[in-house]
């Protein structure tokens, strides 16, 4: 694992999925952020929040534009793993029993449909809307033991970031195993229901912002304020910690956990 801007990423997809096949087979349970700029973000406004992203096993790089800095302030390259890869990717796999909570029920039920080309044994699976109310308004216990009784390895959760985070962190402790996965608006994506992701050539031309902000306007112009307004700090502090650390990198790599 690497940390930049604060966050402690896993950007080695094969790592990061056998880091979870390994979780999976000790005691307790844990969670995988799948950091955006909305997180790297907030994350760096927040110590809080902070302590809640790297509160986990680690998060992957949802952003396209991550990279980027890093190359530009460490000149290394590193790779994008979006919520919606990794998500497709453990579905696929078909190893483990999943429950997917959040959202509403018309897009948990195509979503259902849309899983079934990747893995059939998703019929027998829980689909649960989850109410909506304010992240300490959840009954935890209630949902820790609706998990425990079905067998469940991969918990998929979508409320949308901070709260998604927030979410997985008070739900931790209820649990004695599986491994939390907070991915946002991939359940939207792949219901086929609302949001759809890119085009593949926007996603390479780093343009993803530019098709999410034609499909909620209001919602991700906000985000993009956000980020904006903050990016340059951002970046100087990170690029400052590089050079106070001999090119070398404040925050560079830490240890596996």
């Amino acid at each position: 694992m690497e940390t930049y801007f604060k966050i402690r990423y896993e950007f080695d997809r094969e790592e990061a999925l056998r880091a979870i096949d390994r979780r999976l087979r000790e005691p307790g349970s844990d969670y995988v952020c799948v950091a955006d700029g909305v997180i790297l973000n907030t994350a760096n406004r927040h110590e809080d929040y902070l302590r809640v992203v790297n509160g986990g096993m680690f998060s992957v790089c949802d952003s396209s534009y991550v990279p980027l800095y890093i190359k530009w302030i460490y000149g290394v390259r590193r790779e994008q793993y979006c919520g919606s890869e990794i998500f497709r990717d453990i579905v696929a796999s078909r190893r483990y029993r999943m429950i997917f909570l959040g959202t509403q029920q018309p897009v948990l039920d195509s979503l259902r449909e849309n899983l079934k080309k990747y893995n059939p044994e998703v019929e027998g699976m829980r689909f649960v809307e989850l109410p909506f109310r304010p992240v300490e308004g959840f009954d935890y216990p209630a949902i820790a033991r609706m998990i425990e009784e079905d067998g469940i390895e991969i918990v998929w959760i979508a409320l949308g970031a901070p709260k998604q985070e927030r979410f997985m962190a008070m739900l931790k402790p209820h649990l004695s195993r599986g491994v939390m996965i907070a991915v946002g608006a991939a359940f939207k994506f792949y219901s086929g229901v609302e949001a759809k992701r890119a085009p593949e050539w926007m996603v390479r031309h780093h343009l993803e912002f530019v098709h999410r902000l034609s499909q909620e306007p209001k919602k991700q112009f906000r985000r993009c304020f956000n980020i904006l307004r903050t990016l340059p700090m951002l970046l100087f502090r990170e690029w400052r910690a590089y050079k106070r650390n001999g090119g070398r990198g404040a925050y560079h790599v830490s240890a596996a956990r």
